[in-house]
């Protein structure tokens, strides 16, 4: 772990792993891999985050995630017995978050699936009865299509509304919807399968169903946890006061995912948007965010104007886009400034990039963000990537790649720690 008394000082090259961030010393619970999500948080970071903070003097009641994602810091908070608020701008990243930040009693999950089932095999529609977007349209058959038209609707129909139990096989019915279309299956990028059969959607939905189950049966939760996830954007949410003592999150990666795009699926069948398109101007990290290249600049820290100008030598669409990441990313570290309680502890978990020969230090630009909204104690320490959904390499454009030729870039990443002193 460096010490950083100013973060325009310090040199990378001198920050080592240390294999306290680097494993976890238990097996990943189930509940994790309910619902498929692209770069997901590693687990037991959020365990070790509590200890390290705990050990610290941190008296932890409330944990917070910006960044939620999924919710597996939402799940490994409640696994510790502390509370916890979350907020990600991406509606189908908080349907599994909720789903898995809870316990469900079996015999009414079992009770409402058969009534799902028996409501399924009632049910007759007439395809050219319901409006059908075009994008579902490309990735699903007909018969596909009618199937999880009558799927969707014995679910709505049959478990209470909005209710924990409709999202639980809400939930299910989303991660079925990749398998009974043509996507690509595991493409980490929106691509069809030629040759690829869509699956059954009632046997896809058994066997999720199944699977969650299973997963439930061995959640460590209780239905008596303190959880609230928010679908907001840290950006848009204001807070009368603070109220957390460990902040743990993982911010996007900047222009590399575009989330809106990877879970159109989803947001269009469960009703999101009609354009899943229009979710990803709110994105941080997006390359379609609106962005005032010339305002932007202004309020960069160094860091974050030199790459930028980096950048604009090699592509100038990609350099509007990161300046308007990290001005982004200046004021979400100002927002979880403010929701932080006097002595409480922020970790940030962050990885650098590169973009045609040009070093992205995300992990510098958040350092000195931290450091001049307030934060002190400043702490840095590098950790191995070992997520397999990660992929570690980037091909000529500095996009994610599987092809181990490519240039490897994503071997690791950061952590660095501030307290609100």
């Amino acid at each position: 772990m460096v010490v950083i008394h100013d973060a325009y000082r310090i040199n990378f090259d001198t920050i080592a792993v240390e294999d306290f961030w680097n494993v976890g010393n238990e097996i990943e619970h189930k509940m994790h891999r309910i619902h498929a999500y692209p770069a997901k948080f590693p687990a037991f970071i959020t365990t070790k985050a509590i200890q390290y903070a705990e050990e610290r003097g941190i008296s932890i009641n409330t944990v917070a995630d910006v960044f939620c994602g999924c919710g597996t810091t939402s799940y490994e908070a409640c696994r510790n017995q502390k509370k916890f608020w979350g907020c990600d701008i991406n509606p189908v990243a908080t349907l599994i978050a909720q789903v898995k930040s809870r316990k469900y009693n079996d015999k009414t999950l079992v009770k409402y699936y058969r009534e799902i089932i028996k409501s399924f095999d009632s049910i007759s529609i007439n395809i050219e009865d319901y409006p059908i977007n075009e994008r579902i349209q490309f990735w699903f058959p007909e018969k596909q299509i009618c199937d999880l038209i009558r799927l969707k609707q014995s679910i709505l129909d049959t478990v209470p509304c909005n209710s924990h139990y409709q999202k639980f096989f809400l939930c299910a019915f989303s991660n079925i919807l990749k398998g009974t279309s043509v996507w690509l299956t595991k493409s980490i990028k929106p691509q069809t399968d030629p040759n690829k059969s869509p699956a059954n959607v009632i046997e896809a939905f058994h066997t999720q169903f199944e699977f969650m189950r299973s997963a439930n049966h061995k959640n460590e939760l209780s239905s008596q946890n303190q959880v609230n996830i928010e679908n907001v954007s840290i950006l848009e949410r204001n807070f009368r006061k603070p109220f957390v003592d460990l902040l743990i999150t993982s911010p996007p990666y900047v222009t590399s995912y575009e989330y809106a795009d990877l879970h159109q699926l989803s947001t269009l069948w469960l009703d999101y948007t009609d354009d899943y398109k229009s979710l990803r101007k709110g994105s941080i990290g997006s390359l379609f965010r609106p962005t005032d290249f010339n305002e932007d600049i202004k309020h960069l820290n160094k860091t974050g104007e030199s790459i930028v100008f980096q950048l604009w030598n090699v592509d100038k669409r990609k350099a509007q886009a990161v300046a308007r990441y990290y001005l982004d990313m200046q004021q979400s570290i100002k927002k979880c400034f403010d929701i932080m309680n006097d002595n409480g502890m922020a970790l940030f978990v962050i990885g650098n990039t590169e973009y045609k020969g040009v070093k992205v230090n995300n992990a510098l630009h958040l350092l000195q963000s931290m450091q001049e909204t307030g934060f002190g104690d400043l702490e840095i320490v590098r950790r191995k990537i070992s997520r397999k959904n990660l992929p570690p390499h980037r091909d000529e454009l500095g996009r994610f790649t599987t092809d181990v030729n490519s240039r490897k870039v994503y071997a690791d990443e950061f952590i660095v720690i501030g307290r609100k002193t």
